[in-house]
């Protein structure tokens, strides 16, 4: 109870159960840590699909390779290819009834030449030039019915010969052709490949018509041929095997049985072998026209580059009797000694003729070498008279 308004009893003391510890002790001890549970193994697609995706790239970074190898496997060079079969590719030259008078040619084994059949039609006289100039006499076997001429060599040659492909080259396979210049200089082109081939009307002009089409082991897989060069084709080593072949098939005879007949019709422009003075230029122009015109048969123009004395024995029509079939070539200025307002030239050449021809002694090409006795006339140098320099040789000797 309580007295006028005094404080309240306190309450007693909670009873505490026995046995707890005191409230004023702390817990010292390590604190338990919740156990976590195992991680989970990863999932097993996820581990194939990462191992997959590896194999993809390993395998397309092997094709990748693969590709690339192959691809530079198939690449041509053009200068070593021409360092190491250039020497059996050969220039033709050739006085005929018909034909242009000059091509390319490959040399084979067997002393065989492949040209066109374009240069050569009906031919009364057949050279090869080597790219060392040594001329040699061939003989026309036969053509083929798709332009295809087959030479045999008279004589032996030291140049090794190119060999023919075992087949046809890889479809993806760069080729490249080679052939010469009408001013008689060996060069060789790219064609691209037999997938992707490039047209032949950019690298050709018709002197490498009958040149061949080489891989990048410098074996033959084609030739150039054609009547011109917008209708130039390549005819593939298959039938060119067939051509050359102990008993060849698809070539057929042809010999020439006209009376005139014409070599290239190129300007001849003679290798100045001495030093180039202002009168060697005079000389070397007067003499280059002069061979042109011969080839060309043009001896009317011809009497125009003669003077008065020499036109009085050297007519028109001698001149046309005695060059009938008659083609130059290999022109060198040798010598030019002035003599008064003149001079006094040496010119060695060959000249190409039919074995019918007057004087052929059953030759048909000779190394001549010549001494042109040569004046002014009206300020102009032309020609007086000519002395041989004995003995003329044949070319191939």
């Amino acid at each position: 109870m309580v007295e006028n308004g005094g404080q309240r009893l306190p309450r007693p003391p909670r009873r505490i159960p026995a046995g707890a510890p005191p409230l004023t002790q702390l817990d010292t001890s390590t604190p338990r840590v919740p156990q976590q549970p195992p991680p989970r193994p990863p999932w097993k697609f996820g581990r194939f699909l990462a191992g997959f995706i590896v194999v993809l790239v390993v395998l397309a970074v092997g094709a990748s390779a693969g590709w690339w190898y192959r691809a530079q496997s198939l690449r041509i060079n053009t200068v070593d290819v021409l360092e190491s079969v250039g020497h059996g590719v050969v220039r033709v030259l050739a006085t005929t009834c018909e034909g242009t008078g000059e091509a390319s040619g490959v040399l084979l084994e067997d002393n065989l030449v492949l040209t066109a059949t374009s240069a050569i039609k009906q031919p009364l006289a057949i050279v090869i030039v080597t790219p060392d100039n040594k001329i040699r006499r061939a003989n026309l076997l036969g053509n083929s019915s798709d332009g295809v001429a087959v030479l045999h060599v008279i004589g032996q040659l030291d140049d090794t010969p190119v060999p023919l492909a075992a087949a046809d080259p890889d479809p993806k396979a760069e080729l490249a052709q080679i052939g010469y210049t009408s001013a008689g200089n060996q060069r060789i082109q790219p064609v691209g490949t037999t997938e992707q081939p490039r047209a032949l009307s950019e690298v050709m002009n018709a002197a490498k018509l009958g040149g061949p089409v080489v891989d990048k082991a410098g074996q033959v897989v084609g030739l150039v041929v054609g009547d011109t060069v917008p209708a130039s084709t390549i005819i593939g080593v298959g039938k060119l095997r067939g051509y050359v072949a102990p008993k060849s098939t698809g070539i057929t005879p042809e010999d020439g049985t006209c009376q005139r007949s014409r070599g290239p019709q190129g300007a001849v422009v003679p290798e100045l072998q001495v030093a180039s003075t202002p009168l060697a230029m005079q000389v070397q122009k007067l003499l280059g026209n002069y061979l042109t015109l011969e080839n060309r048969q043009n001896f009317k123009a011809l009497q125009a580059l003669y003077s008065q004395q020499l036109k009085k024995s050297l007519t028109e029509t001698r001149d046309h009797n005695s060059h009938q079939t008659s083609y130059f070539f290999g022109a060198k200025l040798t010598q030019i000694l002035p003599n008064g307002s003149g001079a006094d030239v040496r010119l060695a050449f060959n000249v190409l003729f039919a074995p019918t021809a007057k004087g052929a002694e059953n030759l048909t090409c000779r190394r001549l070498d010549n001494v042109y006795h040569l004046v002014r006339q009206a300020g102009v140098l032309v020609i007086n008279d000519t002395d041989a320099i004995p003995p003329a040789q044949a070319c191939d000797s």
